[in-house]
């Protein structure tokens, strides 16, 4: 019973109150009416006087029932927390058990389910140092570690350890050295290391779609690589170098830019809905994941800013693949923007340096797509001028009469090379009239 409805009980008695009153005028004395009213008129005021207490005792009521629902969550929580334990320690005494064909790579397996067990707490920082600790002094032991993290992720059906393994996968792309991040790629290559998290039905729990995202961003993020100066690159082909800035800008331009746009992509796709304050592991996660996105954020605004200067001299069909690179940049720009205004609002990181995003404005690509078509029908009008040109007959001269029926389309491509040719048969004609200076280069021939 709660305050309201005793309110809404004690006006039904104050109506019934009145007909019975009506009812009994025609039924009982004056004298007894008088006795009965004077005793229900002290029952509603000791009613109204106790309408207080009763608010009291139903807000302790309703607070009973709230402190009920949440101990069964706890209660839910708790016995997750238990059975998760007894799983962890029946999986690590398996382990133990088992020595991977004498290679003693068990104590990687161990210290990858101690790091992502089942409490809802980050991944400690002495697992981490442990795991590369082990994989350091055990040749050929990173295609092992790959394949207990895929297995670890794939036969879980718990969202935490789920969670904490993507986490694992990802600060070990961003802790390692590099020649650990290069074979941790090349496992991803052939096959070892898997993310998938098809075990999780999006539709099921709100919940697992940020998983889903972050596992698809993880994806793409092995891909990229932390260069010497401790930033965020894709990664290229091997001894590929660039002997001019010409080059380099191409390059930007081209290769680089449009991997800025599908990284870019994938930070888009990530619901914060999903995150409560609460979940500290996605909190982290998405914190890692924004701060990867400020650096290809910077790389991104520098392809731009070369795209557009370099756009007018590109070739027709690179104006127009830079034109659609430059639609898709101006989506992006405002999403991002509109994702980072979000993440200030739910994600509980104050160390986050969000960047100022430029709007790239639709009107602004349309009308460089304006110019590459008025450039193009410009340059086609005029190679249509020029041939015209080239195919009208041209006389030949008073030196080509003189030399005889002589092909004009054997003749040299340039003028220079056709006056040389007109010096040298003239010298020629001179060394002819002196008889002396004539033999002697026949006594030579």
């Amino acid at each position: 019973m709660t305050y309201f409805s005793v309110q809404i009980d004690f006006m039904y008695c104050g109506v019934y109150f009145l007909f019975g009153m009506e009812y009994l005028k025609s039924r009982i004395d004056s004298s007894l009416l008088l006795n009965f009213q004077i005793i229900l008129l002290f029952l509603s005021i000791s009613i109204y006087i106790n309408l207080p207490l009763l608010k009291l005792l139903s807000t302790h009521s309703n607070q009973k029932e709230i402190k009920e629902k949440k101990m069964g969550v706890d209660i839910q929580g708790k016995l997750r927390l238990a059975l998760g334990s007894v799983k962890d320690h029946a999986s690590i005494g398996k382990a133990m058990i088992y020595n991977h064909d004498g290679k003693g790579f068990s104590d990687i397996e161990i210290a990858v389910l101690r790091a992502t067990g089942h409490d809802n707490g980050p991944i400690e920082d002495k697992y981490m140092h442990e795991i590369l600790f082990l994989v350091s002094n055990s040749p050929g032991s990173i295609p092992f570690l790959a394949e207990r993290i895929s297995r670890r992720l794939c036969k879980t059906r718990d969202r935490l350890v789920a969670l904490k393994t993507l986490s694992l996968i990802h600060r070990l792309l961003r802790g390692g050295n590099r020649f650990f991040e290069q074979e941790l790629r090349s496992t991803h290559v052939s096959g070892h290391l898997q993310m998938s998290t098809h075990g999780f039905l999006k539709n099921s729990d709100s919940s697992f779609s940020f998983l889903h995202s972050y596992a698809a961003y993880l994806e793409e993020r092995v891909g990229w690589a932390i260069n010497q100066a401790g930033k965020l690159e894709p990664v290229m082909f091997n001894g590929l170098e660039f002997a001019c800035y010409e080059e380099k800008s191409v390059d930007m331009v081209f290769r680089k830019l449009p991997k800025c746009q599908v990284f870019i992509d994938r930070v888009l796709d990530f619901s914060l809905h999903d995150i409560v304050p609460a979940d500290n592991l996605a909190q982290a996660a998405m914190g890692n994941t924004l701060k990867e996105s400020f650096q290809v954020y910077f790389m991104f605004c520098e392809g731009i800013e070369i795209l557009v200067n370099m756009f007018f001299d590109l070739t027709r069909p690179a104006r127009t693949l830079a034109c659609d690179i430059l639609k898709r940049a101006s989506r992006q720009s405002k999403e991002l923007r509109d994702l980072y205004e979000t993440c200030k609002r739910i994600i509980e990181n104050k160390n986050l340096r969000y960047p100022s995003v430029q709007i790239i404005t639709m009107d602004h690509v349309l009308a460089l797509e304006r110019c590459s078509s008025f450039m193009s029908t410009t340059s086609s009008s005029s190679s249509i001028m020029c041939s015209r040109k080239t195919s009208t007959p041209t006389p030949m001269g008073e030196e080509g009469r003189k030399g005889g029926n002589r092909d004009i389309s054997n003749s040299p491509a340039t003028p220079f090379s056709c006056n040389l040719e007109t010096k040298i048969s003239k010298v020629w004609v001179v060394f002819e009239e002196d008889d002396d200076k004539l033999q002697v280069p026949m006594d030579i021939v």
